[in-house]
């Protein structure tokens, strides 16, 4: 039990800390910065500490919410990866889906590029797995 009280104690410490030294760095670049580019007044210690709160009420940050940002990105480049195991035929139906979803349309987008099919060289992304 006693040594649950000393872990709390030590994160209490850790943050009270933490908070003085983001509060006192916020109060050194202020007075150091905004009344010679600005002309702004110079502010204390605990007018810093009140910009920190401020800008965490404001803004968020600082904090982890749930996990990594990136939960969902379990590859480096997940499309590419699809797109490298697609036969040609679908690579050319998948193009062409797109080309009619996001050229053709109620305004005759449809003919913008002509009506010739894109003719991928796959050698491309055969080198970049390559190296």
């Amino acid at each position: 039990m006693k040594r649950k009280g000393f872990k709390i104690a030590g994160i209490v410490l850790l943050v009270i800390a933490a908070g003085t030294g983001f509060s006192f760095a916020v109060m050194l670049l202020w007075n150091a910065l905004m009344p010679s580019i600005f002309g702004l007044g110079i502010i204390s210690f605990w007018q810093a500490l009140g910009l920190l709160v401020l800008s965490r009420l404001l803004f968020g940050g600082h904090g982890h919410h749930g996990g990594s940002r990136f939960k969902g990105m379990r590859h480096k480049n997940a499309i590419r990866e699809k797109w490298m195991k697609m036969t040609p035929e679908e690579r050319k139906e998948f193009v062409n889906k797109r080309k009619e979803h996001m050229w053709g349309g109620r305004f005759g987008r449809r003919h913008f590029f002509g009506d010739k099919d894109f003719d991928f060289d796959c050698t491309d992304f055969d080198k970049k797995d390559n190296e």
